[in-house]
């Protein structure tokens, strides 16, 4: 049986926020649950590259969600990017071999200090469920790295095809393995941040192929990534889903089929007695 939450769909709202960390203003555009009573248990999801809202079927994928009564209420924020993507993006504090993500730190410090305390208080009720972060390639990277460092804030990872091949040298200097970069950061962090996970990848995200072992590199560095989790003691299937999509590409078209999946394992409906 169901619980009582009865959510009708979902109201967007486009905003904007002047940054002091990004010196820049913000837009973001969010997506409430509509027919909320004002005593429900809300979720939250912060999702990078806000301005593929609409190609990702985000509002249409809510609204047949709790149509079917299959996701309980989130509050979903898309930040759009700027023409600094490459650089807001990335690991924080650590630059790839190409110099971007060299404001990755600004955009960690924007999110923490800036976004999260302005979500609440524009949404005017606490975020007492899950707190999830997604993106999508470089954003989903960008989200993993930002979850990571900051589990007081999130509990729950989503990335879609994400960029994390991120690295310290390029191929041509004698790249090895070692020099991927958050590889590295979840290898070299103390401890394990109380985190869930979920990955996905496309079979056909892209052609590369560069230790020649007949499997494309975007799926080699998150089954790598995922090996390092489980090094810290993370669980398959209870902290970690792995979704490897037959077919899949690079693009929001794949990542729209994806969603679905993602939002009713973050947020599945719960029922009672």
């Amino acid at each position: 049986m169901y619980s009582t939450v009865s959510i009708l769909g979902v109201s967007p709202v486009s905003l904007q926020l002047e940054s002091v960390h990004l010196q820049r203003v913000v837009e973001i555009d969010i997506f409430y649950p509509s027919g909320l009573l004002g005593n429900e248990k809300l979720n939250l999801l912060l999702l990078n590259d806000g301005q593929d809202a609409a190609g990702l079927n985000l509002k249409e994928t809510l609204d047949n969600l709790y149509e079917d009564q299959k996701i309980e209420p989130v509050v979903v924020v898309a930040i759009k990017a700027s023409a600094d993507r490459l650089l807001e993006y990335g690991v924080a504090g650590v630059p790839d071999f190409a110099g971007r993500g060299s404001k990755a730190d600004n955009y960690a410090k924007f999110i923490t200090l800036e976004l999260m305390p302005f979500i609440e208080k524009e949404s005017g009720m606490p975020f007492l469920g899950k707190r999830a972060f997604a993106g999508c390639s470089l954003g989903g990277l960008t989200a993993f790295d930002i979850v990571w460092k900051n589990n007081s804030f999130f509990d729950t990872i989503g990335v879609f095809s994400g960029s994390f091949w991120w690295r310290k040298k390029d191929l041509k200097d004698g790249y090895t393995d070692e020099d991927r970069i958050m590889h590295q950061v979840v290898r070299e962090t103390q401890g394990q941040p109380a985190l869930k996970f979920w990955l996905m990848t496309g079979t056909e995200d892209e052609t590369a192929d560069r230790n020649r072992n007949f499997i494309i590199d975007s799926i080699d560095d998150t089954i790598d990534l995922i090996k390092e989790l489980t090094k810290k003691g993370y669980k398959r299937q209870d902290d970690i889903f792995y979704y490897e999509m037959v077919g899949g590409k690079h693009n929001v078209a794949t990542w729209s089929k994806a969603l679905p999946a993602f939002l009713c394992w973050a947020f599945a409906r719960k029922t009672f007695l």
